[in-house]
């Protein structure tokens, strides 16, 4: 498996699309449910497959209607790594929050104390 250079925010989106459920997700659904644009959520598909993250096929549902979909599914090894790279962003997160609400708490710094006259 290749390891990712980098995972930023519309990765972990992804991933956590494909994490959340059993069954494979196709490219339109994943850019639905993450809210992301198609010339972000395909490449990113793409470089997942490309790690060995993520296989995917196309769906041969004969009965429906509309072009054939491209289906998503994690690997094992895929999903161990989602589940790591999802809970580093959600710790990430809570710091950052944990962080504003300290500044916001804080009393008011002055820096420059007005002279006394």
């Amino acid at each position: 498996m290749e390891p990712l250079q980098r995972i930023g925010k519309a990765t972990v989106d992804v991933l956590e699309v494909l994490l959340d459920g059993t069954r494979p997700r196709w490219g339109l659904e994943v850019i639905k449910l993450t809210g992301r644009p198609s010339g972000s959520v395909y490449p990113l598909l793409d470089r997942l497959e490309r790690a060995g993250w993520v296989t995917s096929h196309w769906d041969d549902d004969a009965e429906r209607r509309g072009p054939r979909r491209r289906m998503y599914v994690l690997t094992p090894d895929g999903a161990r790594e989602a589940v790591k790279a999802c809970a580093r962003k959600s710790a990430a997160e809570q710091s950052r929050a944990a962080k504003s609400r300290a500044r916001m708490a804080a009393p008011a710094h002055n820096p420059r104390p007005e002279a006394t006259r």
